[in-house]
């Protein structure tokens, strides 16, 4: 099931995508859903970020050949750090690139799992029954303050840093899916999560040992190697196989 977020002239509703159309449905996407009897077909409708989190939580260096190209060992635990929910943007929107304060802002695709209900120390193998599902990420990254700064919560934090879409696919198994990362149709990354250190079930009982975790927190499962920069004017795209594609445009910041 692809459970959509979408804006009509009616306003904002949550839906379940179906061939070229989305059913609307009642509420929120957590729990028992409730479809309202209207169908839109998709292509009138704005999709937007399928989820507004309370909280985006990201892995550093959970590819072994990222980690190297960094210029560090894979790390023998996940390494979390956090975006604001501000920097959250859906399908098609605009990265503001904010060159005031950065001259190297960087593309970083990744899968991300979005949590279906409140949880907290979620043993691995209960994992699978508190997520709702996956989506398309991209951890867009200030490299040169990440660098500077030293910890990372400027680079990561700028509105528009946190590109989530095009919906929510609740029926995909994580372990091995195909991604990758595009700018201007070539290919920068190209890998599959089965490459992950630490997979989606060790994140999940790694992050809730730390804090609660809520219905629609976002976990961002770290990105492959192939990282690099991003220019204004260019268009990126993150790939997730069985779930979709993402596509930002990158703009000047106002």
């Amino acid at each position: 099931m692809r459970i959509a977020r979408f804006s009509t002239e009616e306003g904002m509703s949550f839906g379940v995508v179906e061939e070229n159309t989305v059913a609307a449905v009642a509420a929120h996407p957590f729990g028992e859903l409730t479809f309202t009897g209207v169908r839109y077909p998709l292509a009138d409708v704005r999709l937007l970020a399928p989820i507004l989190p309370s909280k985006v939580i990201a892995i550093g260096k959970n590819y072994a050949d990222h980690a190297r190209e960094m210029g560090g060992e894979p790390p023998a635990e996940p390494v979390i750090f956090a975006k604001p929910s501000t920097a959250v943007i859906g399908p098609g929107e605009a990265i503001a690139y904010p060159e005031k304060l950065s001259q190297r802002v960087d593309y970083e695709g990744e899968l991300a799992v979005v949590i279906g209900r409140m949880c907290r120390e979620v043993p691995a193998a209960r994992v699978p029954e508190v997520i709702l599902g996956y989506t398309c990420a991209n951890d867009v990254t200030a490299r040169d303050l990440q660098k500077k700064d030293g910890q990372w919560t400027r680079a990561k934090g700028f509105d528009t840093f946190c590109p989530l879409g095009p919906w929510i696919e609740t029926e995909i198994d994580p372990a091995d899916l195909a991604i990758t990362t595009a700018v201007n149709g070539e290919v920068r990354q190209d890998a599959r999560t089965s490459l992950l250190l630490h997979d989606v079930p060790a994140l999940v009982e790694y992050v809730s040992q730390v804090m609660t975790l809520l219905p629609g927190d976002v976990i961002l499962t770290g990105t492959p190697a192939g990282v690099g920069p991003l220019e204004i004017g260019d268009e990126v795209t993150v790939r997730v196989e069985g779930i979709g594609e993402l596509t930002n445009r990158v703009v000047a910041r106002e």
